[in-house]
């Protein structure tokens, strides 16, 4: 069993133990497309974690007495199972298998302590008709090899978060057809970050680009605590075709100590755009780019790096299916979602806001 896989070794293959985020960040970085570089931890690592001990036949159990209609049965089940799995001590081989990891990326990115996005990748998600997103726990900002440990065994747990277990018996997962890997991936500072959905969110229009975008870490947009700037992209032609500039008040920002807090934005920034045209065409070519890669719409996180007036250098943080339009048959046209861009957004990934802190993705 490999127990770590370098997302520029990715293959096929490996998608039966990576889960959908860490085969669809190793499919991206072997493709060539801008993906910060890091490594994942097995599925396999967790269920031999749980049989070592002893906990795989407990969890069935719980799992099998849930009463997924029941918010009480399910929030005392998920605190118990979480607690169980808190518990765990990694087996010794594997937890230097994670620092070893960690060690050789923090020197890849020449940084002792490479801060480092610590994010949950469950064997299950991120199909066309499930996407998963917002179930599980992702950390941002974590330094050090045995933080790293900490924070995979914290991604296990969340496993069972209340909204996970619901959503996967609804579904038609048992737990023994979910388990958990774990990405460990470089984290960059942006100047503004944001989601890009590659049809139009409002009718399902595949000709066209629907971009959201704030200052400082995506946090913001994909929580709903900020009213993004909202662009629209042609396709073929590249035109920006509608342009809305909100009143940004609050902004996810690093501090001097290594946590990402929620600001308030200075007044003269707040209603001007986070974006110049050039890099609204740069997030489009590269959300473009994922969808060619994938040959279906995507729902596309980014962030935009590098110093203002240079260059735009976009970086993918993620990209996975859309799951809305794709459920629904041509005959529906546009009509029967009440609120398409709040589903579309509650389907993608949450960043954490703070070193340790936890925010669901």
């Amino acid at each position: 069993m490999a127990q770590i896989v370098w997302f520029e070794n990715y293959q096929p293959a490996d998608a039966a133990v990576l889960g959908g985020k860490n085969s669809s960040l190793g499919t991206l970085f072997r493709a060539g497309l801008p993906v910060p570089p890091g490594f994942a931890v097995a599925a396999d690592c967790y269920r031999k974690a749980l049989a070592d001990g002893g906990l795989s036949s407990e969890l069935d159990a719980l799992i099998a007495a849930v009463d997924p209609r029941d918010p009480a049965s399910v929030a005392a089940t998920g605190q118990r199972a979480r607690t169980l799995i808190g518990s765990l001590q990694p087996p010794a081989n594997l937890a230097g298998a994670i620092r070893d990891a960690y060690a050789q990326l923090s020197g890849r990115c020449g940084d002792r302590d490479v801060p480092v996005a610590v994010r949950s990748s469950a064997t299950c998600e991120d199909s066309p008709d499930a996407s998963f997103a917002g179930e599980h726990d992702t950390y941002l900002w974590v330094r050090g090899g045995d933080e790293v440990v900490r924070h995979v065994l914290r991604c296990w747990a969340s496993l069972f978060t209340d909204r996970g277990i619901a959503y996967r018996l609804e579904r038609g997962y048992g737990r023994a057809s979910a388990a958990m890997s774990v990405g460990v991936q470089q984290m960059v500072t942006p100047r503004a970050a944001g989601v890009a959905f590659t049809l139009n969110p409002l009718d399902g229009d595949r000709s066209q680009i629907a971009i959201d975008a704030s200052w400082g870490f995506g946090e913001a947009v994909v929580s709903g605590e900020v009213t993004p700037d909202n662009f629209l992209v042609d396709k073929v032609m590249g035109t920006i075709t509608r342009r809305t500039i909100s009143a940004k008040t609050l902004e996810y920002r690093l501090t001097g100590g290594d946590a990402v807090i929620a600001v308030a934005v200075e007044p003269e920034r707040q209603s001007v755009p986070c974006l110049t045209d050039g890099e609204i065409a740069a997030v489009a070519k590269l959300a473009r780019r994922a969808e060619k890669h994938y040959r279906c719409p995507q729902d596309v996180e980014w962030a935009l790096a590098g110093p203002p007036g240079g260059a735009p250098e976009v970086l993918l943080l993620q990209s996975r299916p859309e799951t809305v339009w794709s459920r629904r048959s041509p005959q529906q046209g546009g009509t029967g979602i009440a609120d398409p861009i709040t589903s579309m957004v509650q389907t993608m990934l949450h960043p954490v806001t703070g070193s340790g802190h936890v925010a669901h993705g």
